[in-house]
C-alpha cells in the first residue's frame, strides 16, 4: 500500500510539475475524507528516492530475516562500490526516522480512527457473508453495499421477515408484494391477481452464484493510480468500492443488474433470465468471497444461502471457484493447492447441503477452473497502469514484487517460471475433471447437475472477432481477474450453451412479459 501511494504522489508531482507537498495536497483533495497518514510521508519523498526507498525508510515496508528485500522498481542508481537500494536506504533513513515513529501506533489501516468503524462493519460482512443492515433478518436488505442489494435482490419490506425476493407469492400477492418482483394487486377487469395471471406456471426461478473473487467481480479502477486520468471524480466511487470489498457484483457475469460504470457493458445470467421471464425480477444471490487460498464453500453456505425449501421458487446455482483451488501466495505453491481428493470431498459436501435446502426442481451448474497461463502470456511485458507514465513497471515486475511479499494472488500462474505455470494448469485440469465426473455420476433429489468448462477460449475468440486484444480481457490493476468485457462476453457463451444443451435449466419464455412491463414498468427497479 505504501509503495502504491508514494508512487502516485511522485507521479502527480511529475505530471503537474509541482512540489511533493502540492502533489500530496492534490491527492488529499481527490480522495473523500482526509487521511493524515499521507502527510507524514511528505518529508521523505523527493525526486532522488523511489517509492521502495521511501517506504522502507519509513519502516512501512520491512525485510524479514532470511528473506529478500522486496522492491517494485528497479534499484536506484548506485555510487561506486555501493549496493543501489541499500545505499539509498542508508542515506534516506536519517531524514525519515522521526516521521517513521508516527506510524508505530497503527498496526493496520483499521487502527486509524476515521476507518475503525467502517472496518468493523466490513469485518462483520466478511465473517458472515450477510447484509450488515437487515432489520428483519431475512438475509435481504434495502441498503446497497456491505453485502446488501448489490449482492442479492433488494428487499421490499425490511420489517417483515416473510417478505423477500425469490419466495412463492403469498395468496398470489393480491394485497401486497411478498416476493419483491414488483407484480401485485388484482386486475379490476376480471378480479384475478396479476401474479396469478402472469406468473402461475411460468417456471419462475432465481440465480445463485457460489464463487470466488472472479465471481464477485473484483476490480480496482485503473484511474485510481493513473495520474494522467486522475481527478476528484475518479475517486467518487471509493467509499462504495471499499464497502463492497472492492467487488462489483452489480455488474458481474452471473448476477449483474446495473449498467456498468467501470468500462465495458453489463450482461449477466440474471438479466437474461429476467428478460426471459419478468416474474424472476430481483431473484438473485451472489455468495462469493475474495480469498487467495483453497476454500470449502459448504461451511459458509449454511450462513449465507437464503433459500427456503418449502416456501421459495427453485434456483439455478452456479458453482464457480475458477482459480482459488490452485491459487495462493505461498513459496511452495504446489503443496498448498487443493488435491483432487480434497476437491471431491469439498464439492460433494456443498452439494449435499444444497440438496437439503434448495426447492425441488432446482439446477446446479459446476464450472471448471480457468487455464491461467493466459495471464502471463498476454500481460507480462506490458506496462502496468502505475508504470505507464515513465514506462518503468511491467506486469512481470508487479508479479515478482507481490510474490516476494508473499501476497501474490496466484504464485503458480503469475511467474516467469514456465514449468510452474504448466504444473498449475495441469492441477487445474485435474480438478476440473473431478467436477466433470461429479456432474456425470452424482445424483441428488432436488436438483439435476451439469458441468461446463470455463469459457476463456471462446471468450477470447469472440473478443478477437470484435476487434479486441486478449489483454483487455484481464483486469488492468491486479493483472489477474477477468475484466468487465470478459464477464459480459462470458455470459453470452454460458447462456447459449444452456439454451442449446440444457433448455430446461432456463425455463420457458413468459408470454406475458410485455403485459407485465406495460402495467408494472420497471417493477420497482433493483
Amino acid at each position: 500500500g505504501c509503495v502504491l501511494v508514494v508512487s502516485v504522489i511522485e507521479q502527480l508531482a511529475q505530471w503537474h510539475n509541482s512540489t511533493v507537498k502540492a502533489a500530496m495536497e492534490r491527492l488529499c483533495d481527490y480522495i473523500p475524507g482526509k487521511y493524515q497518514i499521507m502527510r507524514h510521508m511528505s518529508c521523505c519523498i523527493d525526486r532522488e528516492m523511489n517509492a521502495d526507498v521511501v517506504c522502507h525508510s519509513l519502516r512501512l515496508c520491512k525485510q524479514d530475516p532470511g528473506q529478500p528485500l522486496c522492491h517494485l522498481y528497479s534499484p536506484p542508481k548506485k555510487e561506486k562500490h555501493s549496493s543501489g537500494i541499500f545505499h539509498a536506504l542508508v542515506h534516506a533513513r536519517p531524514k525519515c526516522q522521526i516521521r517513521s515513529k508516527s506510524f508505530m501506533g497503527f498496526s493496520s489501516v483499521c487502527a486509524f480512527p476515521l476507518l475503525a468503524n467502517l472496518c468493523e462493519k466490513i469485518k462483520y460482512v466478511l465473517r458472515n457473508k450477510l447484509p450488515f443492515e437487515d432489520f428483519d433478518g431475512d438475509k435481504f436488505s434495502t441498503f446497497p453495499t456491505l453485502r446488501g442489494y448489490h449482492w442479492r435482490g433488494r428487499d421490499c419490506n425490511d420489517k417483515n421477515t416473510t417478505v423477500y425476493p425469490g419466495r412463492r407469492p403469498d395468496n398470489w400477492d393480491a394485497k401486497s408484494d411478498s416476493n419483491c418482483n414488483g407484480i401485485w394487486g388484482v386486475d379490476p377487469k376480471d378480479g384475478i391477481p396479476y401474479e396469478e395471471k402472469f406468473c402461475k406456471g411460468a417456471d419462475s426461478k432465481g440465480v445463485v452464484l457460489l464463487g470466488d473473487s472472479a465471481g464477485a467481480h473484483f476490480h480496482i479502477p485503473p484511474e485510481w493510480m493513473t495520474v494522467t486520468q486522475m481527478s476528484a471524480k475518479s475517486f467518487a466511487n471509493l467509499p462504495m468500492a471499499f464497502t463492497d470489498e472492492l467487488d462489483w457484483p452489480q455488474f458481474s457475469e452471473i448476477t449483474g443488474f446495473l449498467n456498468s460504470t467501470i468500462g465495458g457493458w453489463t450482461d449477466s445470467l440474471y438479466l437474461r433470465l429476467r428478460r426471459r421471464n419478468r416474474c424472476n425480477h430481483r431473484d438473485l444471490q451472489n455468495i462469493s468471497q475474495n480469498v487467495y487460498f483453497p476454500v470449502n464453500i459448504a461451511p459458509y453456505l449454511s450462513f449465507s444461502l437464503a433459500r427456503n425449501q418449502l416456501l421459495d421458487n427453485p434456483a439455478i446455482v452456479i458453482y464457480a471457484t475458477i482459480g482459488n483451488d490452485v491459487c495462493n501466495g505461498e513459496r511452495d505453491t504446489l503443496a498448498h493447492m487443493t488435491t483432487p481428493k480434497e476437491m471431491l470431498s469439498n464439492v460433494v459436501q456443498a452439494l449435499r447441503y444444497l440438496d437439503s435446502h434448495l426447492p425441488n426442481g432446482s439446477h446446479v451448474i459446476l464450472t471448471g477452473l480457468v487455464d491461467g497461463r493466459f495471464l502471463w502470456d498476454n500481460l507480462h511485458d506490458r506496462y502496468h497502469p502505475l508504470g505507464q507514465l515513465n514506462k518503468d513497471i511491467t506486469y512481470s515486475q508487479l508479479y515478482s514484487f507481490l510474490d516476494c511479499l508473499q501476497v501474490s494472488p496466484c504464485s503458480g500462474w503469475l511467474t516467469p517460471n514456465e514449468t510452474l505455470r504448466n504444473l498449475t494448469s495441469e492441477r487445474a485440469l485435474q480438478l476440473s475433471n473431478v467436477l466433470k465426473e461429479i456432474a456425470r455420476s452424482e445424483k441428488f433429489a432436488n436438483f439435476d447437475i451439469f458441468y461446463m468448462d470455463f469459457p476463456l477460449r471462446q471468450t477470447a475468440e469472440e473478443w478477437r472477432k470484435m476487434g479486441g486484444e486478449p489483454w483487455q480481457l484481464i483486469e488492468p490493476v491486479d493483472g489477474f481477474h477477468p475484466s468487465q468485457i470478459a464477464a459480459a462476453l462470458g455470459t453470452g457463451i454460458t447462456w447459449q450453451k444452456a439454451l442449446h444443451e440444457w433448455p430446461q435449466v432456463l425455463g420457458k419464455e413468459n408470454p406475458f412479459n410485455d403485459q407485465i412491463e406495460a402495467i408494472f414498468k420497471d417493477q420497482g427497479g433493483h
